[in-house]
């Protein structure tokens, strides 16, 4: 975390997934805790400290839906408000599964795959179908 000295914010460092499998379907959990609980989002979440996001990323999919998987490129960059005066600064990258058996744990209440008839009926985490949009990462089926 570092503090914005102009704005007196809070920034937490946070990783998420976008991963798609060989169908194009999706990969979202159900958030159980704040922020967005009870809506669907990419796995993600905060850094540890002197973690670095890629590494985060990796974890944070791992414990939220028993998956492993292989880390890509940063898809991009989002900023997305805290409680109080936290901003939280989410680095999501392209991943790709390579083991492990789909469940959900840690703060997901589930964990699914997801086509695109089915993402568009889903209560979302705020802008995620737009900032996925924006980076052409929608499920594709």
């Amino acid at each position: 975390m570092s503090a914005d000295a102009t704005t007196g914010a809070v920034r937490q460092l946070c990783a998420g997934a976008v991963v798609h499998d060989d169908h194009g379907r999706l990969l979202l959990i159900r958030r159980g805790h704040e922020p967005a609980r009870g809506l669907w989002s990419v796995p993600g979440g905060r850094c540890l400290p002197g973690e670095d996001t890629a590494t985060a990323c990796r974890r944070e999919v791992l414990e939220e839906t028993g998956l492993v998987v292989g880390v890509g490129r940063l898809a991009g960059t989002v900023e997305r408000p805290g409680v109080g005066a936290v901003v939280f600064v989410i680095d999501d990258y392209v991943a790709r599964v390579v083991g492990g058996s789909l469940r959900a744990g840690d703060d997901a209440d589930e964990a699914r795959w997801v086509d695109a008839a089915e993402f568009a009926t889903l209560p979302l985490a705020p802008l995620l179908a737009e900032t996925l949009g924006g980076w052409g990462l929608l499920p594709r089926r």
